[in-house]
């Protein structure tokens, strides 16, 4: 085709020095005059369609007399599959094409066709080929690529633990009849190794497979791997995360005993604990002592004592199956006697102390009080110390008085005695009655002319008084009134007599006191 477009587009003449220079000029002349329009490459799916396009661009005076379109699946074989002819019109050999193949508008200038239910075997070279006058053959060729999208798959490799310490494989992933042919990578965190295998198909094809391998251990069982496939079909890789399944004779253990097991305790618990892949499909209790006592039941993989007592002080055992083996585990048990439990001691020994510190305080707190009100009925104030008003006196007082007192209470006369001016108790001591008034105790005691008789007579009075006031200090505080008569003699061979007489007020709990001194 380059010779015949150096004919139509001659070259100038140019000098030896320039051959190189011309040489290249010609291939680009040569590329300029492609007057057959393909596309290069076209890629199609199997199943599917594909056009193959084609067009004759600036004839010119060039005569267009046929156009076929050539197959070469492979290098130096050629398949005519279809011929225009502007005479004879559309013809369609013999060929692996055979009725699914067809000119989309049948003219020499646009011989475009297409292919229908494409098979990965159509993969190839496809040349559209014209016959000219009076330049000869011209053609344009395309290259069909046939796609596969991978059927991707992956899944764990179910496997024993191993006991060799080989590694083998615990998980497969797979990208089948793909092309062009996947990649596959792994993920993971057990530290495998991979091994990756590729296999062609008849029709082009290519199925990718890759192996994980471990040493497998118990530990192994349920952890996580990752397989990544990507391809040139899939927008993004495609994952698959799966687990492995690592089997292995179970293991056991038994929990709950926690030494404290004391006589009358109630619902002790033990447990047996089981692992295992496949899981245990057997749990079996015994004792070794002999039959299970019949405080114990049994539920399942829990042991119950209802109640403890010497009958399960002994070793119990559980055993455990699954397909691979047997394991067993034994716990043995010591019955103590029953002790308080400490924590419930302190509470009743603090609530004790605490009670007895209470009636204690209340002990003392009455003492306190009884105390101070003694002291104030004997006419001390709250020191001990007699005051200028503890000593309380009221003399025979009140309506009613057997000794005829003379006021309904202590608001009548009040005497006093001064050692330093003795004579004042004589000036008040004189009885100014009206004439012919009897005396009365009161006027006695004030009067300075008493004679024996009358003075024996106070003294039966004081004595009285003071069995009164004892009478009164056994059966009650403040029920009635408390006298205290003190006698003593000075050195002027007389005798002063102290009345103590106390009130408590009615309204505000405060004592009113009085003191009379009589001679």
């Amino acid at each position: 085709m380059a010779r015949d477009c150096a004919k139509h587009c001659p070259v100038s003449p140019m000098k030896n020095s320039l051959l190189v220079i011309a040489a290249i000029l010609l291939i680009i002349q040569a590329a300029s005059c492609q007057r057959v329009r393909v596309e290069t490459e076209v890629e199609a799916y199997p199943t599917e369609s594909v056009d193959l396009r084609c067009q004759f661009v600036d004839g010119g005076n060039t005569k267009l007399t046929q156009v076929s379109w050539i197959w070469e699946p492979t290098e130096g074989q050629r398949d005519n599959i279809a011929v225009f002819h502007p005479t004879y019109g559309e013809s369609f050999p013999e060929s692996p094409f055979s009725g699914r193949v067809r000119f989309i508008k049948g003219t020499l200038t646009s011989p475009s066709i297409t292919i229908t239910s494409l098979k990965m075997a159509d993969a190839g070279r496809y040349t559209c080929e014209y016959a000219t006058y009076p330049s000869g053959n011209e053609q344009g060729t395309t290259n069909l690529v046939m796609l596969a999208k991978p059927k991707n798959s992956a899944a764990p490799v179910v496997v024993q633990a191993s006991t060799s310490g080989e590694p083998v494989v615990v998980a497969q992933c797979e990208a089948a009849d793909s092309k062009p042919a996947a990649t596959i990578k792994w993920m993971g965190a057990v530290g495998g190794t991979e091994n990756t295998t590729s296999k062609k198909g008849p029709d082009g094809t290519v199925t990718v497979r890759s192996d994980y391998r471990i040493v497998p251990t118990p530990e192994d069982n349920g952890k996580e791997v990752t397989c990544i496939i990507s391809q040139r079909t899939q927008d993004k890789p495609q994952t698959f995360p799966m687990k492995l399944a690592v089997e292995y004779p179970p293991t056991v253990s038994i929990v709950g005993y926690d030494n404290n097991w004391y006589i009358g305790r109630t619902d002790a618990v033990l447990t047996c604990q089981a692992t295992g892949n496949p899981a245990p499909t057997t749990v079996t209790w015994t004792v070794m002592s002999g039959p299970m006592p019949d405080t114990v039941q049994i539920n399942a993989n829990k042991l119950i004592v209802r109640k403890v007592d010497e009958a399960v002080n002994t070793t119990f055992v559980c055993e455990v199956k699954n397909r691979l083996g047997v394991s067993k585990h034994q716990v043995t048990t010591a019955v103590i006697e029953a002790i308080v439990d400490p924590s419930n001691a302190g509470v009743v020994a603090g609530a004790i102390i605490g009670s007895l510190l209470a009636l204690l305080l209340v002990s003392v707190l009455v003492a306190v009080l009884v105390t101070r009100s003694r002291r104030q009925r004997r006419g001390y104030p709250g020191n001990g110390e007699p005051g200028a008003y503890g000593n309380k006196a009221r003399l025979f007082g009140g309506a009613g008085n057997k000794n005829g007192g003379t006021g309904p209470n202590i608001n009548g006369p009040i005497y006093t005695y001064r050692e330093s001016d003795p004579g004042a108790l004589a000036k008040v001591n004189d009885f100014h009655g009206p004439p012919g008034s009897t005396p009365t105790a009161h006027d006695i005691l004030l009067s300075s002319e008493m004679d024996e008789a009358e003075r024996r007579k106070f003294d039966a009075l004081d004595d009285s008084l003071e069995e009164e006031e004892e009478r009164y200090d056994s059966f009650s505080v403040g029920m009635a009134p408390a006298y205290h008569i003190h006698r003593r003699d000075d050195e002027m061979g007389g005798v002063s007599i102290y009345l103590d007489d106390d009130m408590e007020s009615q309204r505000d709990g405060s004592v009113i006191s009085r003191t009379a001194i009589y001679v």
